[in-house]
C-alpha cells in the first residue's frame, strides 16, 4: 500500500523490499535534485512528516539523517530543516557538440570500453564526492599528482596488480592516452618510430601520429604481440601484454623476455598499456612487465575501465628519467592531471570502497562473461580472448562479412564494434568485438538470442 504526502512528492511502499527510511530519502533527494524543491525550502518536522504518511517517527528521522550527512538539508536552530541545494538553472542539452554523434537511443550499446558505471556504490559514490570537497582548495599546481592520490595507487598497484612501487615512483595521469600524449611529447621525438599492435588501441596510435612519429604496425596472436616482428631501429613499443586489446589474448612469459631483452639491448621503451588487468577470472592478475623490467618499462593505468571516466585519473610507473622528462613537459606546457579526481579515488581508497568495487566488479564481470560465453558455445560460435576484462571478440572471414554483421546488429537494436577499425595499416583480421559491461545485466540477457542468432 503506498502514502502518498499531499505537499511532498513522496510515496512509500510498504511491500516493497527496501526499507521506508531509504525510499523516503530517495524521494527528497530527487525532489531537490529535479528542482520541485529548492534550496531554502522549508521541509515539515520529522513529528509531522510522520503523521501526514503514516509511518513512524523512527523513518523520517533516519531519513533526514541520511540526507543531512549527504548536505541535501541541514538544521536551524529554533527554526527547522531547510533544503541546502538548488538544481541547475537549465537542464544541458541533448544537442551533440560539433563533430559529435548523437547515440541512437534504441540501440543497446554492446562495445568494448564501457565500464560498469551502473555498480558503483552511490551511497559511497556520493560520500567520497563530499569528502573530496571537504578539502582545502590547491593553490599551487603539483606536477606529479597529489601526495595521496600517489600513494592510494602505490598501495593499489602492490596489492591488485603485485607491482611493488614506491609513492615517489607514482605520477599521476589524466589517464591511459593522455599519459601517452605526454610521454610522446616528453620522451620521444619527431620523426622517431614507434611499434603498436595490430589491431591496437588506436586512440594511442593517434597520440603518436599527432606527436609527429611515425607508427609502425606489430602483428598479434594467441600469445600477445610478436616480439620477433618489432623492426630495428624504433624508440619505443607500445603493447598491453595482460589482456591485448582488443583481440584479448595474454603476452606469454617467453615474449616478455624476449621483449625486454630486445629492449635493454636497443635501448627501446616499452609503454605497457594495462588498461584493465584488475579484470581476471580464470587466474590471478598477470605479473607486469614494470615488475619484469623496470628500467625500461613506463607502466600505465587508468580508473575509467574500473570505475568511470568520470574521475579522469590515472598513472604512470616509468624509469627516472622518463618520469623526470615527463615533469619537465609539464613544466613547460603548464599542463598537469586534475586534482580533483584524484581527491575522489583517495577517499575511495581511504574507506575501503574501492576494493570493495573491484570484488564486486570481478564477480559481476565473470557471471556475465559466463553468460555470454556458454550461450555462443552452445551455437558454436567461436570465441577469441582470454577469460578476462570486459569483452570478447568473434572472429570473421572477410571485411565483407564483418560490415554485414554490424548492419544486421543495428536493424535488431544493437550495437557491435568491428574489429577493422583497430588497424593502423591495412586490416588483417575481421570480426567483432562484444563489451558486456556498459548494459544491465537484463538486457544482456535479453538480447543473448538475438546475438546467438546473428553470430551463428
Amino acid at each position: 500500500m503506498s502514502y502518498p504526502d499531499t505537499a511532498l512528492p513522496v510515496s512509500l511502499d510498504r511491500e516493497a523490499g527496501r526499507p521506508l527510511a531509504v525510499q523516503l530519502a530517495d524521494a527528497l533527494r530527487t525532489a531537490a535534485a529535479s528542482g520541485h524543491l529548492r534550496g531554502g525550502d522549508r521541509l515539515p518536522s520529522t513529528r509531522a512528516l510522520a503523521d501526514r504518511l503514516g509511518v513512524s517517527r523512527t523513518v523520517t528521522s533516519a531519513a533526514y539523517e541520511q540526507l543531512h550527512a549527504e548536505g541535501w538539508i541541514s538544521g536551524r536552530h529554533g527554526s527547522g530543516t531547510y533544503v541546502t541545494t538548488s538544481p541547475p538553472a537549465e537542464r544541458p542539452s541533448d544537442r551533440p557538440v560539433p563533430g559529435e554523434t548523437a547515440e541512437p537511443a534504441r540501440l543497446l550499446d554492446l562495445t568494448p570500453g564501457v565500464p560498469w558505471a551502473d555498480g558503483l556504490d552511490r551511497a559511497a559514490w556520493r560520500r567520497a564526492w563530499r569528502a573530496a570537497a571537504d578539502g582545502d582548495p590547491v593553490y599551487r599546481e603539483n606536477r606529479a599528482g597529489l601526495l595521496a592520490y600517489r600513494a592510494a595507487i602505490a598501495e593499489h598497484l602492490l596489492r591488485h596488480r603485485g607491482l611493488p612501487a614506491g609513492t615517489e615512483s607514482v605520477l599521476a595521469t589524466g589517464g591511459t592516452t593522455a599519459a601517452v600524449f605526454e610521454l610522446a611529447g616528453a620522451v620521444l621525438k619527431k620523426g622517431d618510430r614507434v611499434a603498436v599492435e595490430e589491431p591496437g588501441y588506436q586512440r594511442a596510435v593517434q597520440a603518436f601520429k599527432r606527436a609527429g612519429l611515425v607508427v609502425v604496425g606489430v602483428p598479434v596472436d594467441g600469445e600477445g604481440l610478436r616480439p620477433d616482428a618489432v623492426p630495428a631501429g624504433v624508440r619505443a613499443v607500445y603493447c598491453s601484454p595482460a589482456h591485448q586489446y582488443p583481440m584479448g589474448s595474454r603476452m606469454s612469459a617467453s615474449r616478455r623476455v624476449e621483449l625486454v631483452e630486445r629492449a635493454r639491448a636497443e635501448n627501446m621503451l616499452l609503454i605497457e598499456d594495462d588498461y584493465d588487468g584488475e579484470l581476471r577470472f580464470d587466474v590471478a592478475p598477470l605479473p607486469l612487465l614494470a615488475a619484469l623490467a623496470p628500467d625500461v618499462v613506463a607502466h600505465l593505468g587508468t580508473t575509467s575501465k574500473i570505475l568511470t571516466p568520470t574521475l579522469g585519473a590515472g598513472w604512470m610507473v616509468a624509469p627516472p628519467q622518463v618520469a623526470a622528462a615527463v615533469l619537465d613537459y609539464r613544466d613547460g606546457t603548464g599542463t598537469r592531471p586534475s586534482p580533483a579526481g584524484q581527491r575522489i579515488l583517495v577517499e575511495l581508497a581511504r574507506h575501503g570502497d574501492l576494493g570493495r568495487h573491484l570484488r564486486k566488479l570481478r564477480r559481476e564481470l565473470s557471471e556475465r562473461r559466463s553468460m555470454l560465453s556458454a550461450a555462443l558455445a552452445a551455437a558454436k560460435v567461436p570465441v577469441l580472448g582470454d577469460d578476462a576484462g570486459a569483452h570478447l571478440v568473434v572472429p570473421r572471414a572477410s571485411p565483407a562479412a564483418e560490415a554485414e554483421l554490424l548492419r544486421a546488429a543495428e536493424r535488431h537494436g544493437i550495437r557491435l564494434d568491428g574489429l577493422a577499425r583497430h588497424f593502423a595499416g591495412k586490416p588483417t583480421a575481421y570480426g567483432v568485438a562484444i563489451g558486456y559491461a556498459g548494459c544491465s545485466r537484463e538486457g544482456l540477457h535479453g538480447a543473448l538470442d538475438t546475438l546467438v542468432s546473428l553470430l551463428r
